[in-house]
């Protein structure tokens, strides 16, 4: 995550998947937003849906109207403006830059996991999502990544995971699948569900044990933004 992302559609439709999956504050969320620098890049441009309010606040008007207050209103591109209890309800957010050097990123993970303590669910929001071959933790550009190893530490903790996941540049349902099948070496999880929009999908990791909650969050979520948000759920 970059605050020059703050706001923008993809930001719209992660809050409000946030919301409706925590049970508004019956699950407490721990936020690991896995910031890193501002980049110079065009990323994060897609606001003009905050322009159109007679269009887009249908979806979840809590959460367009307060990020068109700070985005459009207030000119501000700044992650820390969500940091509003009555948004995310019973939410945490861990707000350190994540480094690339393997032991910062060693550090990093061993403050957050203390961070998340108690927490339900972890929503962990990198760049670009998991791990990919080409670049080895440690190496340059690793921040933009979470790592096999720390979602599963995450999952073994008793976290339920919610996984933001940018689609590459290749056929997006069998993308979706690999990760599934690989997801699902977990021990004891149940079902891998995917929330699948235009230009990213989120993937939930569901301890058993609160699948009823997700699945009451997941028809909310399906009723409000179908078809712009697409779930399925992988057994």
């Amino acid at each position: 995550m970059k605050n020059q992302y703050f706001g923008d559609i993809n930001d719209y439709k992660k809050y409000s998947l946030l919301r409706h999956l925590g049970g508004n504050g019956q699950l407490g969320i721990a936020v690991c937003w896995a910031l890193t620098e501002a980049d110079g890049k065009s990323d994060g441009k897609r606001i003009e849906y905050l322009r159109q309010p007679d269009v887009w606040r249908k979806y979840d008007s809590q959460v367009y109207d307060h990020l068109r207050h700070h985005v459009i209103e207030g000119g501000v591109r700044d992650v820390s403006r969500i940091r509003q209890p009555e948004l995310v309800p019973n939410c945490r957010y861990y707000t350190q830059v994540i480094p690339d050097d393997l032991h910062s990123r060693a550090q990093y993970f061993e403050k957050f996991f203390k961070r998340a303590q108690g927490a339900d669910l972890v929503f962990f929001d990198p760049d670009n999502g998991l791990e990919v071959n080409s670049i080895p933790r440690g190496k340059k550009q690793s921040s933009k990544y979470i790592y096999w190893d720390e979602l599963e530490t995450s999952y073994r903790l008793g976290h339920s995971i919610l996984l933001y996941q940018h689609f590459p540049r290749r056929e997006r349902t069998s993308f979706i699948r690999g990760l599934v099948r690989r997801f699902r070496t977990l021990d004891g999880i149940p079902c891998v569900v995917s929330y699948c929009t235009s230009h990213v999908a989120f993937l939930l990791l569901p301890q058993p044990h609160h699948e009823g909650i997700f699945a009451r969050g997941s028809r909310v979520i399906s009723r409000r933004w179908d078809p712009l948000i697409r779930i399925e759920e992988h057994r």
